[in-house]
């Protein structure tokens, strides 16, 4: 839908100057009003209203100043921006401009070269930040006093919460424009705060700055990771977080969001469906149930660790999850077998990569992803299929994979052997370290499984095994993640 035209007003009493304006804005999507002094051009403001007005100083009946002064009083015309253009352009004439009210000074003499680009950056922040609102949520009521107070005066709406929980509240009452945020609040943080706003798709395109004393940059990426668009260090400038403001609220940033949004809902219905094939395809084969969704976990938590943006954490996590989805075509009596693979059998098996990008690549939102699927059966050695590529020539996303993809293979009951304990796991990966697997993801695999993140998994106990299965043994690693 086309948005409705800027209507700007002109006020001087020379109309070649109100021609000559207008002759420079032509280019913008306005509609312009004439007045021929200052008396006029309030009578105008106070019937319709307009984005902009643009006033000469010397006027009969009513100045320039006059204009701004008695526009500001009145509460149906004291937000729209006024510009002044004049002669009288000494520095205490511009004082006085501002003082009256005033958003910009050009002199006539600049007009050529200033105006097109002052009108762009003055119509643009009054388009978009006039009634916007904005949530702080700090547990310190000086801070909130202190930004309140401070963008009030730059037009904006505020509303304020003393921590997550009840900014929540307030988001539901009433959905703001930006969300301003401490970390370190009671009842719900602003890690807590940040990833519920961005998990709900009601909120999840609202703009997130996060304010905080910690400067580490690791704590920082993962704010961002959580879905936080920009992170401020206290103490800052407040002009440097209303220029962030601007940014976020600019039109540019907003299409930004909402065209994420709409390629991120269309990925979700595409991965719905992919998600119902992988789903049937660990249906077919008790074992590998909950595989995809394991090693999905551990390679996006290994890239969180290494630093990866928030995209490329979404990216890695939906390759885990679809990494295996070429199996769909190989044969049940193949894929099922409970008894080890001949080596015809394994041929056919370790098809499934070429399979999956056949499956994959007529999909736009899912071409990233791509590599994961292709190449997870790489080895660091050259040894590996379908290629044989070798070292870095291995897409990095991939060779993480395929550390996650080996360590929850050999920790998994197959049907011709039971899984190993998670301790003599991590020694195969050891001993396979620049062979079989990338020598960096095996470190940052160690880095991840021995910190909070990896949570939940127990490396001192056994995996529990039906009886029947024989006794677990250290595997031969190229059919163990196959």
């Amino acid at each position: 839908m086309k948005m409705a035209k800027y209507q700007i007003l002109i006020a001087d009493d020379s109309r070649m100057m109100r021609s000559v304006i207008k002759g420079y804005l032509e280019g913008l999507d306005s509609e312009f009003t004439e007045a021929c002094d200052g008396a006029m051009a309030y009578e105008l403001a106070c019937s319709k209203p307009f984005d902009l007005i643009i006033t000469d100083v010397e006027m009969p009946n009513k100045n320039g100043f006059e204009l701004c002064q008695d526009l500001k009083k009145h509460a149906a015309t004291r937000s729209i921006p006024i510009l002044i253009i004049s002669s009288f352009d000494s520095e205490q004439d511009i004082h006085t401009g501002f003082q009256a009210g005033a958003a910009a000074y050009i002199s006539k003499d600049e007009v050529k070269e200033q105006l097109v680009p002052k009108v762009e950056s003055i119509l643009s922040k009054a388009f978009f930040n006039v009634s916007k609102q904005i949530l702080i949520v700090d547990d310190s009521a000086l801070i909130r006093q202190l930004l309140k107070t401070e963008l009030s005066k730059e037009g904006y709406k505020i509303a304020t919460a003393k921590n997550g929980r009840d900014g929540l509240f307030k988001i539901r009452a009433k959905r703001p424009d930006l969300i301003i945020s401490d970390i370190d609040m009671p009842e719900m943080n602003g890690f807590q705060f940040c990833g519920a706003v961005n998990s709900d798709p009601a909120m999840k395109t609202i703009p997130f700055i996060v304010m905080s004393s910690n400067a580490d940059r690791g704590h920082m990426q993962r704010m961002l990771q959580r879905g936080a668009q920009a992170y401020l260090v206290k103490p800052f400038n407040i002009d440097q977080l209303i220029i962030l403001i601007d940014k976020l609220l600019s039109h540019q940033f907003v299409m930004l969001l909402k065209e994420r949004e709409r390629l991120d809902a269309e990925r979700h219905m595409m991965l719905a469906s992919i998600t119902s094939l992988v789903n049937a395809l660990e249906a077919r084969d008790p074992y590998t149930r909950g595989h995809s969704t394991a090693v999905a976990r551990i390679a996006s938590g290994m890239a969180a660790l290494a630093g990866a943006s928030q995209e490329e954490c979404q990216t890695i996590l939906i390759g885990g999850q679809l990494h295996d989805i070429g199996k769909i075509g190989i044969r049940d009596e193949i894929l099922l077998k409970p008894e080890r693979l001949s080596d015809a059998e394994y041929e056919l098996i370790k098809q499934h990569p070429v399979i999956g990008t056949d499956i994959l690549s007529p999909i736009e939102s899912l071409r990233q992803i791509i590599p994961i699927v292709q190449f997870h059966h790489e080895r660091f050695d050259g040894k590996g299929y379908p290629k044989g590529l070798k070292g870095t020539d291995i897409p990095l996303w991939a060779r993480i994979i395929s550390v996650a993809d080996t360590f929850h293979a050999l920790t998994s009951n197959r049907p011709y052997r039971r899984g190993v304990r998670h301790d003599n796991a991590l020694r195969v990966i050891r001993e396979v370290k620049g062979r079989q697997l990338c020598p960096d993801c095996v470190d940052l695999f160690m880095d991840w499984i021995h910190s909070d993140a990896a949570g939940g998994l127990d490396l001192d106990n056994p995996v529990p095994h039906p009886a029947h299965l024989p006794p677990a043994s250290v595997p031969e690693l190229p059919p163990v993640n196959a």
